[in-house]
């Protein structure tokens, strides 16, 4: 069995290690490296795993160390693992979730060869509905991004793409909950003006967004037609689109996940 140490116990990497809980992962082949007290203990006690506030001793003896730490703690976690054994009889691979930090800043500092697949992960995995992107590192082999395909499968769907595109990855669905969440936000409130209690309004746009959804999934239809399938000519649907295209959505759209990307650009190129 693969062992994993899971460096970082914020929200990303507990959903992790729920999600390989749930798809029957043991708890003696997982662990944890959390600084906070509080935080370690309570993971501990609610997953029963192994949780430990040195990053080198959650890295010994692992087969993948997956660094789930925000940017700005990652170059804190390669000094921890530089002084890590990490040579052993196995192979390790480094499985990085951290936003904006491309595979040759460990790459730079890890030791020769060694192998690292950066992943994109998105929010929605606290529910097993993740949209994770993967991509490999100079070193990294088909065995490895499948491996962690395997892995991040316990918390939603995974995508392979070339690390140049993981900045555009970022801006559409890295960030993507923010901006799903900023529109059913929009909608509640406008229901509410509109005379509708909050608690209707609610229900009534979770239902529509999670219905539509399934339905752009499932159809097999792309977005465009089923948008004009519900948009009768001289309808209520048409005046409520034509408003949306005066103010300009399709623009701020283009504009606000081009300006996502270019800061995940930013982001990665920090430090190098």
């Amino acid at each position: 069995m693969t062992r994993i140490a899971v460096i970082g116990g914020g929200r990303i990497g507990e959903a992790l290690v729920s999600g390989l809980l749930q798809g029957g992962f043991a708890t003696k082949d997982l662990v944890v490296s959390e600084k906070s007290e509080a935080r370690a203990e309570a993971l501990a006690q609610e997953y029963s795993i192994r949780v430990t506030g040195a990053v080198a001793d959650a890295a010994e003896g692992a087969d993948v160390l997956v660094v789930a730490v925000k940017p700005g703690d990652v170059d804190a976690v390669l000094t921890d693992l530089a002084n890590a054994d990490l040579d052993g009889d196995r192979e390790q691979l480094l499985v990085s979730l951290a936003a904006g930090i491309p595979t040759t800043r460990y790459e730079n500092k890890l030791s020769a060869g060694f192998p690292v697949v950066r992943v994109m992960p998105n929010t929605p995995m606290l529910v097993g509905e993740g949209a994770s992107v993967i991509a490999a590192g100079r070193h990294a082999k088909a065995g490895h991004l499948e491996l962690v395909r395997e892995i991040l499968s316990s918390v939603g769907t995974v995508t392979v793409v070339p690390e140049s595109q993981i900045d555009a990855v970022t801006a559409v669905s890295g960030s993507g909950p923010a901006y799903f969440f900023l529109i059913a936000e929009a909608m509640i409130d406008a229901g509410v003006s509109l005379g509708l209690s909050r608690a209707v309004a609610t229900e009534l746009v979770v239902q529509t967004m999670t219905g539509s959804a399934a339905m752009l999934d499932r159809s097999g239809e792309n977005a465009a037609d089923l948008r004009v399938a519900v948009t009768s000519p001289g309808g209520t649907t048409a005046a409520a689109v034509r408003e949306l295209e005066r103010v300009g959505i399709r623009h701020a759209f283009y504009e606000a996940l081009t300006a996502a990307r270019n800061r995940s650009a930013e982001l990665g190129s920090t430090g190098e």
